[in-house]
């Protein structure tokens, strides 16, 4: 391992969390594969919320028409009652993936990270990611949208997503598809789900910061680089899942998973 406190391996961190955040590869797996090579000095927990942060700004700001919809539900068609007005329903599908989320993040999150934290068990999850993409290939015909059981299947399928090399969005995407759910509805719930699910992580990684540590250099660097890198990610995949191309996305977790094998067994 080599340290770089420069800009270069900040950016480099950054360009590598905007891209697996968003494409379906796992973030947390590429980012513990990586830093077997690279350590930035300073307070990481600190530059990995930035880092995590740069990546919850793209999703609002390409989903702002929903997000602000969400925003003015409980205000909007005051003819209809409350919880019958669509921007009700979608808080309340929301709400079903979050909680089992936050449940599954909150009691298994040192268990999942301690026992998949090494490139050997890289191996196993990348190639599991790779299987969960390449189903994509065979799923039925879109013919419905979200629903609330299917919300909460969502959520317990993000929660498990905090196991490095799972994927989060190709996980849950992956899962909406397989149940029969519109591509780009099955993305729009997929990326609108993961705002607390960040949120939520950065509020915990925020408790264990040094704040003292800050280093305005690598973190702004780390933090512009991963909300660029996050847009154009984002908007390739919802592009590709609109297409029916999920499934593409299996090669490169193969060759995650042939990498992490070659790093532990050498």
């Amino acid at each position: 391992m080599f340290p770089v406190a420069s800009a270069l391996g900040a950016l480099f961190l950054g360009v590598v969390q905007g891209l697996t955040e968003f494409l379906p590869v796992s973030s947390s797996g590429h980012l513990t594969l990586f830093s077997q090579f690279i350590e930035l000095d300073g307070d990481n927990v600190l530059f990995n919320l930035f880092l995590h942060v740069g990546t919850l700004i793209p999703v609002l700001w390409f989903y702002r028409a929903e997000v602000g919809a969400l925003i003015r539900a409980p205000f909007a068609g005051e003819q209809q009652p409350l919880l019958q007005r669509e921007g009700m329903r979608q808080w309340l599908l929301l709400v079903a993936a979050s909680v089992p989320t936050a449940v599954i993040g909150l009691l298994l999150k040192d268990v999942f990270e301690a026992l998949f934290d090494t490139p050997a068990a890289l191996t196993v999850t990348f190639a599991l990611t790779a299987c969960i993409l390449l189903s994509t290939r065979f799923a039925p015909e879109p013919r419905r949208g979200i629903t609330l059981w299917i919300a909460v299947v969502l959520g317990i399928v993000q929660g498990l997503a905090i196991t490095p090399g799972i994927s989060r969005s190709g996980s849950t995407i992956a899962m909406a598809l397989l149940l029969g759910v519109n591509r780009e509805e099955a993305a729009r719930f997929s990326f609108l789900m993961s705002v607390p699910a960040i949120s939520g992580a950065t509020l915990l990684m925020l408790k264990d910061a040094d704040l003292t540590a800050f280093d305005p250099v690598a973190v702004g660097v780390g933090f512009s680089a991963a909300l660029i890198s996050g847009y154009l990610a984002l908007v390739l995949l919802v592009e590709l899942v609109k297409r029916g191309g999920l499934h593409w996305f299996s090669i490169w977790c193969f060759g995650a998973a042939i990498v992490s094998a070659a790093i532990a067994f050498s």
